[in-house]
């Protein structure tokens, strides 16, 4: 055993400022879910009126009561609908998340249609692509819960028609691979949006409530001159009883989760058992994360108090410790399950980079998925450092994680910069999952460390000109230049471009990592075929 000590002093100033910046970042983006679900239930009224559930009470009904969900990107789109942060709503008008239907495990994505009408808000297409690139890459059947009324067309861009499409290619390769895809449609699904319904395994349809055609009767009647009422084009029971679109007619939105239900109920798909060994929790309080990473990226911390406080019985086996020693490789369990861990006290030199490739490699021989805990300002740059091989040895390392075939689960923690970003599976290497920190930044490089490049670059320009640059002018560019970085490195800027799967509570840490490798062990071990379905309809 190699049991972490704790180094940490809780009861230390500079301790519970970390503590209380994180909680106020917390805080902030609790507040925004918030208000994304507030704005949702604003509808409330009018969705009972009409004998309808609001989007997360038919999310919570089709759910497993009691059992894990782990909601994915809800900050996506944060402050691209509306340039003000005290009036901007979240989430990209989806709800989606990884939990269980009928004993399951199910990627779950439903319409918004609190809010406008249930219609994609900025970034709710990339959220939408990547909750199924989750599906097909961890084998996870798709429950889609729809109601929308399609693009919104006073914001119409040719892009977004364009990439769009792989909504629908993604559909039909779930299918393909043998992963059912159950469709309840609750509302409206229109235009483009109905092959969002008809490019499904089951459909659930909901009497006097589903529509879905290609034209609705606005456009038909300016498109042909034809006159239609709505339930005569797309209603549910022309659909189930005539064009044989609808597979199954619910009397209203709990009967037809019922009947989604019953559908995943009697597929033959392995239910995930009870975990693989006993183990012991970390011993030391995961509450004390708050207060071990500072708000300061480039103030040092010690990652291996946080790996103490995720890991089981806070036992973790470093490979090499005192070679590349600003780079932390090792082996641990989170709840029984074998993990590798890389991370950073420092940035990324020669011997680091090479020690990290070699245990990439070493986890890829044993099959044990490996977790990225960034927390670096990227490779060394200098002389010494361009001798002895940065290049090649970072290149080596990002060629270790681009090839590894084990699963690679990325978590922002602190600084992401440059190169660095990429050696530790940044977003761009397509980790399994990927999640921050509420304090994480991302970018190239630091906003100062841009201004001051570029004031070396125009000086030196002018200087060859034969030119003096004007002081004021030169601090100009440089404070712009460090508002455009600092603008978009945090967690609220990089998450609302869906640049992570989500922003998390550091507490919360353990228990999103178990769940995430389990999801990842149960599809690695899954075989894709088509699944058999036997229940008499409804």
């Amino acid at each position: 055993m190699s049991i972490l000590e704790n180094t940490i002093s809780p009861s230390s100033a500079a301790y519970q400022a970390n503590r209380d910046g994180m909680l106020g970042l917390i805080d902030r983006m609790r507040a925004l879910e918030e208000r994304t679900r507030v704005a949702s239930a604003a509808a409330k009224d009018r969705f009972h009126k009409r004998g309808q559930l609001l989007p997360r009470e038919r999310v919570a009904l089709v759910l497993d009561p009691g059992a894990p969900f782990v909601e994915l990107s809800t900050l996506a789109g944060y402050m691209f609908d509306v340039p003000d942060a005290s009036k901007s709503v979240p989430g990209g008008g989806v709800i989606a998340g990884i939990g269980f239907v009928s004993g399951i495990r199910c990627m779950v994505s439903a319409s918004d249609s609190g809010i406008d009408a249930g219609a994609l808000q900025p970034y709710g297409l990339d959220k939408t692509l990547r909750v199924q690139e989750l599906a097909l890459e961890n084998k996870l059947p798709y429950v889609q819960l729809v109601e929308s009324a399609g693009a919104n067309l006073l914001r119409y861009r040719v892009e977004d028609f364009i990439r769009g499409g792989n909504i629908f290619r993604n559909l039909a390769r779930l299918s393909a691979a043998g992963l059912p895809v159950v469709t309840v449609t609750h509302g409206s699904s229109t235009a483009g949006g109905a092959y969002q319904t008809g490019l499904s395994d089951y459909i659930v349809m909901v009497r006097g409530r589903t529509r879905a055609f290609l034209a609705g009767p606005p456009l038909l009647k300016a498109a042909t001159g034809e006159i239609a009422t709505e339930e005569e084009l797309g209603g549910a029971e022309m659909h189930t009883q005539i064009s044989g679109l609808g597979d199954y007619l619910a009397e209203d939105d709990r009967d037809a989760l019922r009947i989604a239900r019953e559908i995943m109920a009697a597929l033959q798909w392995e239910r995930p058992g009870k975990a693989m060994s006993e183990f012991k929790p970390p011993r030391y309080d995961q509450d004390e994360l708050l207060g071990i990473m500072p708000m300061d990226h480039k103030r040092p911390v010690d990652m291996k108090q946080v790996i103490a406080r995720i890991v089981d019985d806070s036992d973790f086996t470093e490979m090499a410790p005192n070679y590349g020693p600003a780079t932390v490789c090792g082996h641990a369990r989170v709840e029984g399950q074998a993990i590798g861990i890389i991370t950073n006290n420092g940035p990324l030199d020669p011997a680091g980079a090479n020690k990290a490739t070699h245990f990439i490699q070493a986890c890829c021989q044993t099959r044990t998925p490996i977790l990225y805990l960034n927390n670096t300002t990227g490779y060394m740059v200098g002389k010494a450092y361009e001798e002895a091989g940065m290049i090649k040895h970072g290149s080596k390392m990002i060629q270790a994680v681009t090839s590894a075939m084990v699963p690679q689960i990325t978590l922002y923690c602190g600084a992401s910069f440059g190169a660095g970003n990429y050696g530790m599976c940044g977003r761009g290497f397509h980790p399994r999952f990927c999640f921050s920190w509420p304090n994480a930044k991302t970018a190239v490089m630091g906003g100062e460390q841009a201004a001051e490049t570029m004031a070396i670059v125009t000086e030196a320009a002018a200087a060859r000109r034969g030119k003096p640059v004007e002081k004021e002018k030169l601090d100009a560019m440089k404070a712009q230049i460090i508002g455009v970085f600092d603008g978009q490195m945090d967690v609220f800027s990089t998450s609302a471009r869906v640049l992570d799967d989500g922003v998390i509570d550091p507490r919360d840490t353990r228990a999103v990592l178990s769940e995430a490798l389990a999801i990842c062990r149960e599809g690695d071990a899954r075989t894709p075929q088509r699944m058999q379905f036997s229940v008499a309809r409804p």
